[in-house]
């Protein structure tokens, strides 16, 4: 074994082939932070937001803003989206159905009738369910929450309708907004600028008519989990039957605990643990986490469960360590060779995600409606699990070299981060006892690190 290396995924490379290793790691670390809003499993995913201009007023025009989630995985929840730009000119707003700046500001300059926001670079919400319906228009008024397209793509549309003034009156003397923000509710999407697209058709309630837009811009924004959050939010461990060995998330993968600062987590078994969570009188939005070695809010255990001679069966347990936080449409996106083969899904919908033609190897996965799809606080009640079913294919299934553990585990869009492959559970023989050499892996992550933080 001297003149052998041993890769993170199991494999045998020759020793050769390590500096290879080392100058793929380049590439694709430097590839991945040139395209930071690039997702492998998803790599079409983008909020499209487009602007339908439908009618033109005596000094502007009245426009429908429509955001379309295409993200096959990534939703927006409570307390929703917020989107803003910067007005070309010195445009007003005069009135907005089914949504609303959030501040008006200075019209100072507009005697009699006061426009709904005279900002240069307004922000808009969407309305609260429950909002009067003549204030409403299709597809608006749920909070700014937005599905994922494949979980309920029926509810990832949200639009609002504005009565622009201060404007052109002609598509000639109409000028794009700039400068577009989303946030949902946070960071980490990036948007591009607006594009003179073909107008939107409209097809009548009858179907017998088709009418166009007068004109008809889109925005495309793309998310990046490097600009929503500076650490990682999820993290996974791994057991199986054949081993009793527990691999527990790799420790301050979301954190350290501050022994300085009591107040960064939480001991669940403190006696103060209600006033700590929820203060008298104080509304708190701030995470708080349960004190563990790995800090994460969310953290996925994988187990091997059982095997049968045709089958194999796996366990998933989804737990909430954030005493703040409740997961609402919550989903898990996994990654595994034997997807191509799913039996059976208990207690969980499932739908495959296949980005390449050929490759059928990504499984996504969320809660049944009204029974599982809240995944409620950190306590006894947060968390949900489900099994899973795999007929084994004998060209390729085996328990050996961590072959049963996922390749990639991703919740509610973002990465979770996977135990090292050497401490993965072996199977017990002789060659489970070998000492694996990481270098190659340390060295990539080394420089990837680097080029992050230049």
């Amino acid at each position: 074994m001297d003149s052998l290396w041993l890769s993170t995924s199991g494999s045998v490379v020759p020793r050769g082939g390590f500096l290879v290793i080392l100058l793929l790691s380049l590439l694709l670390c430097t590839t991945f932070t040139s395209t930071k809003a690039y997702d492998a499993l998803d790599p079409t995913g983008n909020i499209t937001i487009k602007w339908d201009i439908i009618n033109w007023t005596p000094d502007g025009y009245i426009a429908v803003v429509t955001m379309y989630n295409f993200q096959q995985y990534r939703h927006i929840q409570a307390p929703g989206w917020i989107l803003g730009w910067t007005w070309a000119k010195k445009e007003v707003i005069w009135n907005v159905m089914g949504g609303q700046t959030t501040e008006q500001g200075d019209c100072s300059r507009f005697k009699g009738n006061i426009p709904h926001c005279c900002k240069k670079d307004p922000t808009v919400v969407d309305l609260l369910p429950g909002t009067p319906y003549n204030q409403q228009i299709a597809n608006c008024c749920t909070g700014g929450v937005l599905s994922s397209w494949a979980q309920d793509p029926e509810n990832a549309i949200s639009s609002f309708q504005l009565s622009v003034g201060s404007a052109g009156t002609t598509n000639k003397t109409v000028k794009l907004p700039k400068n577009f923000t989303l946030k949902a509710p946070g960071p980490g999407y990036t948007c591009g600028p607006a594009k003179i697209v073909k107008p939107t058709k409209f097809i009548t309630k009858d179907k017998r008519r088709t009418t166009q837009a007068l004109m008809t811009w889109n925005v495309t924004c793309t998310y990046s989990q490097f600009l929503a959050q500076k650490t990682p939010t999820c993290c996974v461990s791994l057991s199986s039957f054949y081993n009793k060995t527990i691999v527990n998330c790799p420790t301050c993968t979301c954190g350290c605990q501050n022994k300085t600062d009591p107040g960064s987590c939480v001991d669940p078994d403190s006696p103060h643990l209600a006033s700590v969570v929820s203060p008298p009188g104080k509304a708190i939005n701030t995470p708080l986490v349960r004190c563990t070695s790995h800090m994460c809010p969310i953290r996925v255990h994988w187990h091997v469960k059982l095997q049968y001679k045709e089958y194999w069966r796996i366990k998933i347990t989804i737990a909430n360590f954030n005493y703040r936080m409740n997961y609402s449409q919550w989903n898990l996106v996994v990654q595994h060779p034997n997807f191509d083969n799913v039996t059976q899904v208990f207690s969980f919908n499932y739908k495959p995600l296949t980005p390449y033609v050929g490759l059928n190897d990504t499984g996504m996965l969320w809660g049944v409606k009204f029974y599982n799809d809240l995944l409620t606080s950190a306590g006894p009640l947060g968390n949900v699990q489900s099994e899973l079913l795999f007929r084994k294919d004998k060209s390729s299934f085996t328990f050996d070299k961590g072959w049963a553990f996922p390749r990639r585990i991703y919740f509610n869009g973002d990465n979770c981060v996977m135990p090292p492959p050497d401490a993965y559970p072996w199977l017990p023989n002789a060659s489970s006892k070998l000492v694996f050499s990481l270098l190659s892996t340390m060295l990539g992550t080394l420089v990837c690190m680097v080029i992050l933080l230049t």
